[in-house]
C-alpha cells in the first residue's frame, strides 16, 4: 500500500501550498515598499551630545536602517543639539536630523539660510525640561536661580534655547544674573557632583541616561517649574508657544521622584529633512522608524511614544513627500 498522500491531499497541499506563496507576497510587498529594492548610498545624520536621548536614539535608528537598508551607509555626527541640527541639515551639512520644535521654529523666524528647504519626517517624542540640583539645595524655584552657578547648555543647543527663555520668565537675565556655564548633560552632572555649579538645566526625553547614572552616585532633586511660568513663556510669542505645561510622570527617575510627579514644560522633537532629500529613501527610513518603535524603545524608553497617528504632525514643517507617501500607504 503507498503511504503517499491521497491525490485529493496532494491537490489541496498544492493549493495550500500556493496560497501561502501568495500571503508571503503580500507580506514582502508590506514590508518593502513598492517591492522595489532598498535604496543605498551614504546619509549623515547629526545627532546630540554625549549620554543624551539624541545621541542614543541615533545610534539605534543606525542599526535599524541597516537591518532594512543593508546597502545605505550612516555616519552618525554628534553636536551640542537642536539649533545646531536644524543649522546642519538646512544648510546641507546633514541629511537628516532630530531638533525640538521651538528651535525649528526659532531658525525660521530668524530667516536662516535654507530655512525654506526644511521639511518634516516624523514627529517623535516630547522633551521634558530637567531643572537639576542637588537634593539638599535651598533652591525651590526657577527665581532662587538669581546669583547662583547655573549650567545653562551650549550655545548652540535647545537647552540654551530654552533655558534663557524660562529664566527671562521669572526675571533673570542670564548673562547679568546668574553665572552662567555652556555646559549639557556630558559634564554638567560631574560639575554638579563636584560642587563646582548650583544647578543645571536639561531638556531631553525620558529619562536620559546621564541622569540615570548621576542618580546612582549623587542625590539630586528635580525643581518645578510651575504653570505661571509657562503663562510668561507664552507671552514672549514667537517659538514659545510650543511649551505647555506638563508632569514629568515619577516613573522617569524612580530613585530621584520617589513616586512623585514634577510640574514642567514639554516640547516636541521632529525627525527633518530637506526637500531635495530623494522621496524613495526618505519613505523607506520614515517606515524604518515606525516599524523599530519597539525596538528602540526597549533602550530608549520615550521611543515608545513614536505612533503613526501622531508622527504627521510635524509643524512648523510640511512634510516631506516621501513621509507623506508612506503615512498615506498605512492610512485606514
Amino acid at each position: 500500500m503507498s503511504t503517499g498522500l491521497p491525490r485529493i491531499s496532494r491537490r489541496r497541499a498544492l493549493q495550500g501550498a500556493a496560497a501561502g506563496f501568495v500571503a508571503f507576497g503580500l507580506l514582502l510587498w508590506w514590508l518593502l515598499p513598492l517591492g522595489e529594492e532598498p535604496p543605498s548610498g551614504r546619509i549623515k545624520f547629526s545627532t546630540g551630545t554625549a549620554a543624551g536621548v539624541y545621541e542614543k536614539y541615533g545610534e539605534l535608528l543606525k542599526d535599524a536602517l541597516g537591518q532594512d537598508m543593508p546597502g545605505l551607509k550612516v555616519r552618525l555626527e554628534d553636536s551640542d543639539g537642536s539649533q545646531v541640527n536644524v543649522e546642519r541639515v538646512a544648510t546641507g551639512q546633514a541629511d537628516f536630523t532630530i531638533a525640538a520644535a521651538d528651535a525649528v521654529e526659532t531658525y525660521q523666524l530668524d530667516k536662516g539660510a535654507g530655512a525654506d528647504q526644511l521639511r518634516g519626517v516624523a514627529r517623535l517624542y516630547d522633551d521634558y525640561v530637567q531643572l537639576v540640583v542637588p537634593r539638599d539645595s535651598p533652591i525651590r524655584s526657577v527665581a532662587q536661580l538669581e546669583g547662583k552657578r547655573v549650567a545653562i547648555g551650549p550655545s548652540g543647543s535647545g537647552v540654551r534655547l530654552i533655558a534663557d527663555r524660562v529664566l527671562k520668565a521669572a526675571n533673570i537675565d542670564a548673562q547679568k544674573d546668574i553665572t552662567p556655564f555652556p555646559d549639557g548633560i556630558n559634564t554638567g552632572p560631574g560639575q554638579l557632583e563636584r560642587g563646582e555649579i548650583d544647578a543645571f538645566f536639561w531638556s531631553s526625553g525620558l529619562p536620559t541616561g546621564g541622569l540615570t547614572t548621576l542618580a546612582k552616585t549623587f542625590p539630586f532633586r528635580f525643581v518645578p517649574i510651575g504653570a505661571d511660568l509657562i503663562t510668561k513663556l507664552h507671552d514672549q510669542g514667537g517659538a514659545s508657544r510650543y511649551y505647555r505645561a506638563t508632569n514629568m510622570p515619577a516613573s522617569a527617575y524612580p530613585s530621584v521622584q520617589k513616586g512623585s510627579t514634577v510640574a514642567t514644560i514639554a516640547v516636541s522633537n521632529l525627525l527633518m529633512t530637506r526637500a531635495d532629500l530623494d522621496p524613495r529613501l526618505t519613505e523607506w527610513l520614515t517606515r524604518t522608524v515606525i516599524r523599530s518603535r519597539d525596538r528602540i524603545g526597549e533602550q530608549v524608553h520615550s521611543a515608545q511614544l513614536v505612533d503613526v497617528r501622531t508622527a504627521i504632525y510635524t509643524d512648523p514643517l510640511p512634510l516631506h513627500d516621501g513621509a507623506r507617501r508612506y503615512y498615506r500607504s498605512v492610512k485606514p
